[in-house]
């Protein structure tokens, strides 16, 4: 998704779009599969390094808790899956489990609990539930690409690759920096906005109907006008 597109998102939802140099826009993308256990979604982040100018940097990721806790989830009501929506200042620079520095949870976030116990994903069915989870943004393995998900996400927002999530780490060092310790993230699923493009498109084209049908509806109005005119002149003339 083009860095235009991802911020008329943003503002068509009336979320915050941070304009000042360097302030991370920090946005998860959720892709289409309903399949746990892959890094098939996207971490974008973005930000205005001068008044007309933007940086902007995809990482692959999940945000969706993998295979082994949807199966045995640390809950009696399920597995936590991270709920659509953007979280302002609920994050901070701090330790991922006490061992190494990430994004960690520090306001509350919504969550679904998936409480099917299978290997699917359910962003449905389940209950939502507001509170401190941990629901941290890390890495997967200390290096290199990780290949499934397995036990590395119970919910939170994990990347895929170590040097990326180093590289993340650094523009989030130059925010706090900046900006204090203090990190928005904002999750959009994929699906969701392309059924409200197609309810926006319906309508559009619902519209563009009924002005059509008015159009014609007019143009003939005016036609059987025209000709009782003209018939009513002829009568005249005779």
């Amino acid at each position: 998704m083009i860095l235009g597109k991802l911020r008329a998102i943003l503002r068509h939802k009336r979320y915050e779009l941070y304009t000042r140099p360097y302030e991370l826009n920090i946005v998860g993308l959720r892709g289409n599969s309903t399949e746990p256990n892959k890094f098939d979604d996207e971490i974008h982040v973005f930000y205005k390094i001068s008044p007309i100018k933007w940086n902007y940097h995809v990482f692959k990721a999940t945000t969706d808790p993998g295979t082994f806790w949807l199966k045995n989830p640390m809950q009696q009501q399920g597995t936590a899956i991270l709920s659509e929506g953007q979280y302002l200042n609920s994050y901070q620079l701090g330790l991922h489990q006490g061992k190494y520095k990430a994004l960690v949870q520090r306001k509350p976030v919504t969550v679904i609990r998936d409480y099917d116990r299978n290997a699917k994903l359910d962003f449905l069915n389940g209950t939502k539930t507001t509170g401190l989870y941990g629901i941290n943004i890390h890495r997967a393995n200390k290096t290199g690409t990780t290949r499934t998900v397995d036990k590395y996400s119970a919910g939170c927002q994990v990347f895929e690759n170590a040097d990326a999530f180093q590289e993340f780490l650094k523009l989030c060092e130059r925010h706090y920096q900046l900006y204090g310790n203090k990190f928005t993230y904002t999750l959009i699923d994929f699906r969701s906005v392309k059924r409200e493009g197609i309810r926006r498109a319906a309508y559009g084209i619902g519209t563009l109907g009924l002005i059509a049908v008015g159009y014609f509806s007019f143009k003939s109005r005016d036609k059987i006008a025209q000709l009782f005119k003209r018939k009513e002149k002829t009568n005249n003339e005779n």
